[in-house]
């Protein structure tokens, strides 16, 4: 009896540890299920962590012979913006033609409509986007301590840095050496020189001069090489542009400019007006003329079509005093940031990876600009260091600062000048006309 006795107790103790366990365990999952939901519903999941901020910046651009490059630049920039700052930027690029550039952004800034980032002439334009309030100063911007103290001057107004350089060129005209060598020449000195020099490529079967004027911005070039040759080699002519925005000069007096404008017209290709700075490169790379008045910013274009081409980077002479005869020594193309934009943070940084310490040499290599920064690690090519040894014997001068509108109707006469639409005396009077306009403009602007 007792025995049975033992045998019900421990059995129903048995039972009674079984029905604890499994209320417990009952508790417990019901405990563990709930804590479960209600982390669900307090922490956010990976993806809503992990969703990176959208940007989108509007750039727009005047070489659109570079379009593929900067957009291949622009997706390092998208990449790093994304892994660093989880920020997803969207970059809208508008790059058009030379011709038409400055009206649509003046439109576009008038129109509210300013791009977030935007390039000037450094030499032109800077100095009157900044004074009207449309640039944002990058003095504290680490860009600004990597670029190069002459460099860095051509970009600062009152010592306020506003833009990153593109384009800082030491040019004059390209020549091909391969010609010049197979008829004996070298670059001229003085005007006589280069008539010389345009008699014996003829008497080799050789065109002297490229001629290509579709496009207004290529002719006005060889505004921009004589009058700053002439004005800066001529020490009665040193405070030329002084006396233009004072109403006090005149373009007679910097008339001796068309006789080497004329030498060349005269003695360049065909159907120049039919000719755009892209065919142009590439008839010059094949050896259709032996001299062009174009920039090497062109270079890139002329080697793409003839990679093993030896360009020379030569001054135009002007006169027979070969103190006129000096190169170009100018920082034009430049990125600026608009005061007007919305995302100053994403647009800043992206003025910042222009210079970027990893990317930016080999962006600037590919496009054949010199360097600008002292983080730029490459070497300059054979025609740079060519145009460099006119600075260094104090054979350059600074671009001239003159009016926009004055510029542009320089490449226009220029155009009409060829075709026989215009003379002399009338492009030398438009010419004064267009200044006294601009600076009446710009006095009641002020």
């Amino acid at each position: 009896m007792k025995k049975l006795l033992s045998l019900l107790l421990v059995l129903c103790m048995s039972f009674g540890l079984l029905a604890g366990c499994s209320s417990k365990s009952d508790n417990n999952t019901t405990k563990e299920d709930t804590t479960k939901e209600d982390t669900s519903q307090a922490t956010p999941t990976v993806a809503e962590v992990q969703q990176p901020t959208k940007v989108t910046l509007d750039v727009m651009m005047s070489f659109p012979r570079f379009q593929d490059e900067m957009e291949a630049y622009f997706e390092l920039f998208k990449a790093k913006m994304l892994t660093e700052k989880n920020i997803e930027v969207t970059i809208n690029l508008e790059m058009p033609s030379s011709d038409s550039y400055d009206n649509i952004l003046q439109t576009r800034i008038a129109g509210d409509d300013a791009p977030d980032l935007y390039t000037l002439s450094a030499a032109q334009d800077l100095a009157t986007y900044v004074t009207a309030g449309y640039v944002e100063p990058l003095t504290g911007e680490a860009l600004a301590g990597k670029l190069y103290e002459d460099v860095k001057e051509t970009v600062s107004i009152d010592g306020e840095v506003y833009a990153v350089p593109f384009e800082s060129t030491v040019w004059g005209y390209m020549y091909n050496k391969d010609i010049f060598d197979q008829c004996g020449l070298k670059a001229p000195e003085t005007l006589d020189e280069m008539k010389n020099v345009v008699t014996v490529l003829e008497e080799n079967g050789f065109t002297p001069f490229e001629l290509a004027f579709q496009e207004q911005w290529v002719p006005q070039l060889m505004t921009a090489l004589t009058l700053g040759g002439i004005v800066n080699g001529t020490p009665s002519l040193n405070d030329w542009v002084d006396r233009m925005y004072a109403d006090k000069g005149s373009y007679q007096e910097v008339a001796a400019i068309f006789d080497i404008i004329d030498l060349i017209m005269k003695h360049g290709t065909d159907r120049a007006m039919e000719t755009g700075s892209e065919q142009g490169s590439s008839d010059f790379a094949s050896g259709k003329a032996a001299m062009w008045v174009q920039g090497t910013w062109n270079a890139e274009s002329v080697l793409s079509s003839n990679p093993d081409m030896k360009i020379g980077c030569a001054a135009l002479p002007i006169t027979n005093d070969a103190s006129t005869t000096l190169i170009n020594l100018a920082t034009t193309t430049s990125l600026v940031v608009s005061s007007f934009t919305e995302e100053k943070e994403v647009a800043l940084a992206l003025a910042n990876f222009i210079l970027d310490d990893k990317e930016s040499s080999a962006l600037y290599e590919t496009m054949k600009f010199n360097p600008v920064a002292t983080n730029h690690n490459y070497e300059q090519y054979s025609w740079a260091q060519e145009a460099s040894a006119y600075v260094a014997a104090g054979r350059a001068y600074r671009d001239l600062v003159l009016p926009g509108a004055v510029t542009d109707e320089q490449g226009k006469l220029l155009q009409s000048y060829f075709v026989g639409d215009v003379t002399k005396e009338e492009i030398i009077s438009t010419l004064d006309k267009t200044f006294q306009e601009a600076n009446k403009a710009s006095a009641q602007a002020q």
